[in-house]
């Protein structure tokens, strides 16, 4: 399969903190890739680099066929990458549809016409309506986002990046705070994506890590430790001695 995303040699620092060291990994299309390391392993600033939001000291990022190293976070959305954060990133005070529609409407060419109220494109509407109805909530349209439970916001969060038609998604620790059943609804969601989709998920729950990922890359000190299928990387010693609790 044709290769997505290209990382060759990056590397970033902050005075002399060299958070990421001459990282390289490459992702297929459709491919589900998970990262994982301690906090300080420099994963959000990884995240934080492929989405345009920080540029790297050096190295080069590719995707999508093209050099994105400088391309702003704006561009990068256009060309089709996609982000959560750790904290969810909505409008509380609207409802479910509202925050569906805004999404909608940022991803089509009605975002440039200020004048004309939201409610006069129907079709918005109709696309709306469509996306509430394919993950199941749409009887829930109504209510305000700060109605729903936390694990609840993360899931129409993920489904409002997809509603922008993203074939590049960087999630960044989906189930954080979560409760397991909602870990759980959370991981099914992240499953049943189409597999034009491609994946690339952080989080610090292993057992989510080892049910939704195709690869798993390790990174240590801002540095890849191992990167492989996950069979590969819970057998390999240094990842078992440092992450998994076990001596080697």
């Amino acid at each position: 399969m044709e290769t997505l995303l290209a990382v060759k040699n990056l590397s970033i620092h902050f005075g002399g903190l060299r958070a990421l060291d001459d990282v390289c990994f490459s992702v297929t299309a459709g491919e589900r890739l998970a990262i994982i390391g301690p906090n300080g392993a420099g994963k959000t600033t990884l995240f934080q680099l492929l989405s345009g939001m920080l540029f790297p000291s050096s190295g080069k990022i590719f995707a999508f066929g093209r050099d994105i190293t400088r391309l702003s976070a704006h561009r990068r959305a256009i060309l089709g990458m996609g982000r959560t954060f750790q904290v969810t990133n909505l409008f509380p005070k609207l409802t479910v549809l509202g925050n569906v529609l805004l999404a909608v409407e940022a991803a089509g060419a009605a975002k440039f016409n200020l004048l004309r109220p939201l409610s006069s494109y129907k079709p918005l509407f109709v696309q709306a309506e469509g996306i509430l109805k394919q993950w199941g909530i749409w009887d829930r349209r109504d209510i305000p986002v700060r109605s729903l439970s936390y694990g609840e916001q993360r899931q129409l969060e993920i489904i409002l990046t997809l509603s922008q038609n993203r074939s590049l998604l960087l999630l960044d620790e989906p189930t954080c705070g979560l409760s397991p059943e909602e870990a759980k609804s959370l991981v099914s969601i992240i499953r049943s994506l189409p597999r034009d989709v491609t994946v690339l998920l952080i989080d610090h729950d292993i057992d989510v890590i080892f049910e939704v990922a195709e690869k798993v890359m390790v990174l240590h000190l801002g540095r890849v430790l191992a990167f492989g299928s996950p069979d590969e990387v819970k057998r390999n010693e240094q990842v078992q001695k440092i992450y998994m609790g076990t001596q080697s």
